[in-house]
Formats: structure tokens, C-alpha cells, sequence
């Protein structure tokens, strides 16, 4: 179901590959909105894309910098909560084993480690390919046809459609998938009109093995990026409108399946993008591009 991507976070490839334009505002409102205290999930990857020498992303690049400067302080202040309850169960212990205070010790042991994994990725100089990678409910760039052109803007990785009610995101958390099998019945509105794309290098998929439920990490062999088919919608009617998406999945290529996974996203050969982008209408058309998708080879590891 591509619960999760690799994907480019970088806007000069968009532009450089792809000759796609920045929606600059959109990015810049979010950013607006995460630091108003908005629970908005972005990976840190897209957070410093922004160039804080060029005049138009420089607004944005100092947001983000405050942005991280808050979370920063605010994983400090709880790591420091964190030692010192770390420090009082081992004081306790030394006197008396308690129950307690063996739990508090291994709470806090667990969480001081977590923050201080959290604080040293944060304040990392350059981003580590894991901190290009999204899950549902987090922001991503894409890929959209707009005034003529292609351009790319962030949008939530879990499609709520126009229409619905906005508890769908918890009655349906699996509406980051859209099957091609049910384009034509829950995604109609949304398929044949509103397009996207979202180019990663991985995805990775939950599988059962015999050892238990692991997580496996897909990348094409050819280690060309992925053009992954997606719908978007916009839901709401106000200035903190929900742009939300979801990747299309076909049946498993025969490796994937092999794997212990039962479907694939749906990967565009470069000619069709823009007929994929700026739909007609024309269902078959667009089942046509599905069918003459990309194969390459995913090969698979157990993800780190």
C-alpha cells in the first residue's frame, strides 16, 4: 500500500529535471501555520530545501529556522525532565528496589535515548536520506498541472476528498491508497480531474514473514526515480484549506509479490506525465498510461 516513501524533497530537481515552478506561497503558508502551533508533519528534508539567499525563499527558509529553533528548545526542556527522572529511580534504586523505580528507570532511559536521537537529527547540518522519508498524515511535495504549468506543492499524504466529513481521516486512516481497482467508485471524483505525481527514489511496504511482520524497503534497480502516480483534492473553503493526496496501487509486480506484498504503486514512464497530469476526462486513456507503466526491477531489503 506504500505506507511509506523516500521521496524528493529537493525543489531545484523538480526545476531542473522537470522544468516545474514552486508554489512558493503554499509552502510558505504552511510553514506559517505549523509555527502558529499547528500539528502539521513535514520531513525535515523539505524544511531546508529553502534557499535562505534567494529573495523568494528566503522568508520561508527563516520560518523553518524558527520553526526548528522552537522544537529544539522544546525537546531540551523535556530531555532534561526526562535525565532527571532517570537520575531520582536510580537514586531510589540504590536504596530499594521498588517497582516504581524500576520503571521510571526504564521509561526514562527509553524516552533520554528517543530525544537525544530526535535533538541530534534536528540539528544535523545536512539532511540523511531518512529525513526525506513520509508517512500518512505528513506533508510532501508534488508534482500538479496549474495555470499551464507544471508545479509543485505540499500536500498531506492521506487524501481527505471534497465533501467529506473530516472525521474520515480517522474512520478510513488507509486513504493514503487509492486501489485502481475502486478509482471509478469511492476516488470517482477525484479521478479523470485531479492529478498529481510524486517522485521517490523507495517505497516500503508492511509484509508477514515467518518471523513476524517486517517492514521492507523497495528501490528500482535502474536507481531511477519513481514517478508514482497520485489524486489529489482540496478540502475546505478558506485560507487553511486541506491539500491531501493519495498514490495509486495496481496489482504487485511479480518481485514485490514474491516479497510477501500484494500491491505496487503505479509508476509513470516519463512521456505520459503531463497526459497523466492534465486529464481529459478519458478514463481509457488514463488506464492505457496505467497499463504502459514503468517495470523496472524493484529489488527489496529489510528496512533499517
Amino acid at each position: 500500500m506504500c505506507y511509506s516513501a523516500q521521496v524528493w524533497a529537493s525543489y531545484e530537481k523538480y526545476v531542473r529535471l522537470y522544468g516545474a515552478h514552486i508554489d512558493i506561497r503554499t509552502f510558505h503558508d504552511l510553514y506559517v501555520r505549523k509555527r502558529q502551533g499547528d500539528k502539521l508533519k513535514t520531513p525535515k528534508a523539505m524544511d531546508v530545501a529553502f534557499d535562505a539567499t534567494d529573495p523568494a525563499t528566503a522568508p520561508t527558509a527563516a520560518l523553518v529556522r524558527e520553526i526548528h529553533a522552537a522544537e529544539v528548545a522544546t525537546l531540551e526542556q523535556e530531555l532534561f525532565k526526562q535525565r532527571k527522572r532517570l537520575a531520582d529511580a536510580e537514586r531510589a534504586l540504590q536504596s530499594k528496589t521498588t517497582k516504581k523505580a524500576q520503571e521510571d528507570q526504564r521509561i526514562a532511559g527509553t524516552k533520554v535515548d528517543q530525544l537525544k536521537a530526535r535533538l541530534a537529527r534536528l540539528k544535523q547540518a545536512e539532511p540523511a536520506p531518512a529525513d526525506s522519508r513520509i508517512y500518512p498524515g505528513m506533508y510532501a511535495p508534488v508534482m500538479v498541472w496549474k495555470d499551464g504549468q507544471r508545479v509543485v506543492r505540499p500536500m498531506r499524504y492521506q487524501c481527505r476528498p471534497a465533501g467529506k466529513p473530516a472525521f474520515y481521516d480517522r474512520k478510513f486512516p488507509g486513504t493514503y491508497n487509492a486501489r485502481r481497482d475502486n478509482l471509478e467508485g469511492f476516488w470517482a471524483p477525484l479521478f479523470g480531474h485531479t492529478h498529481a505525481v510524486m517522485v521517490a527514489d523507495r517505497f516500503y511496504e508492511n509484509v508477514e514473514t515467518p518471523a513476524g511482520n517486517a517492514v521492507l524497503e523497495f528501490a528500482p534497480r535502474t536507481g531511477e526515480p519513481m514517478l508514482i502516480a497520485c489524486l489529489w483534492s482540496r478540502w475546505g473553503a478558506g485560507d487553511d484549506d486541506l491539500l491531501s493526496f493519495a498514490a495509486i496501487t495496481d496489482d504487485p509486480e511479480p518481485e514485490v509479490a514474491a516479497a510477501g506484498h500484494d500491491r505496487t504503486i503505479i509508476n509513470l514512464k516519463p512521456e505520459h506525465l503531463d497526459a497523466w497530469l492534465r486529464p481529459t476526462g478519458d478514463l481509457q486513456v488514463l488506464y492505457a498510461i496505467f497499463d504502459d507503466k514503468q517495470h523496472p526491477y524493484y529489488e527489496h531489503r529489510k528496512a533499517a
